[in-house]
């Protein structure tokens, strides 16, 4: 089969990750998750207190650290210059912190640079915010998830409230609400439907049926599938 590469993008909690390394799985390709790119800095950034007005520093300590993104059976481990920082990175620190620290346009131009790399080879499932709008406007098949704010929170609700019982489902959809805002609204990439993407709103849609569904896409697009 030959290789292509699909951009996925949405507002958080729509899904992304887990559908993007479901259709990677299935179609043999490599799962690049971009939001586990952005909190891993924001995770470094937070361990080395640096204030917010700390943009210079933040920017020169994005440029000399190392992310790398390492498949498993159990999904993806994420390093942060040699170290395991997969369940760190999604405290509710750096959650409250993700969407500020990517909004600074020379963290996310470094970033960008990294993920295009990755996709060079093709055969590649990228999700973010802005991968069909900016950094792989080329690739041959683009989705963009969304669903409801509330379906959203309860599916993030889910995931959470073993790990962090002091949040509630109503405090997530606030949070969730407040992310979606401050990611349309920033200047550098902003989160928007590309022209050529397609819209799959996964209120009503299970994750099989969702996967399935851009399987099927892939197939009428580029004849992928196996």
């Amino acid at each position: 089969m030959e290789k292509f590469n699909i951009a996925i993008d949405g507002p958080a909690g729509a899904g992304k990750s887990t559908i993007a390394r479901l259709v990677a799985g299935a179609l043999g390709f490599v799962y690049v998750d971009t939001g586990a790119m952005y909190r891993a800095v924001t995770w470094k950034i937070l361990q080395e207190n640096l204030p917010a007005e700390a943009t210079a520093d933040m920017i020169a300590l994005t440029s000399r650290t190392e992310i790398r993104l390492v498949p498993g059976e159990n999904g993806q481990t994420v390093y942060v210059d040699g170290l395991d920082v997969t369940g760190m990175i999604r405290s509710a620190e750096v959650t409250g912190n993700v969407s500020r620290i990517a909004s600074v346009a020379e963290i996310r131009s470094i970033l960008t640079a990294k993920q295009k790399e990755m996709a060079a080879g093709k055969g590649v499932v990228m999700d973010g915010r802005d991968i069909g709008s900016h950094v792989l406007p080329d690739a041959e098949v683009k989705i963009f998830l969304t669903a409801s704010v509330r379906i959203r929170a309860e599916r993030r609700f889910k995931e959470i409230c073993d790990t962090q019982t002091e949040m509630t489902l109503e405090q997530l959809e606030l949070d969730i609400a407040r992310r979606d805002r401050m990611d349309e609204q920033r200047e550098a990439s902003p989160l928007v439907k590309a022209a050529d993407a397609v819209l799959m709103d996964t209120t009503d849609m299970t994750i099989p049926e969702v996967v399935e569904r851009i399987l099927e896409l892939c197939q009428s697009r580029v004849g992928g599938g196996k």
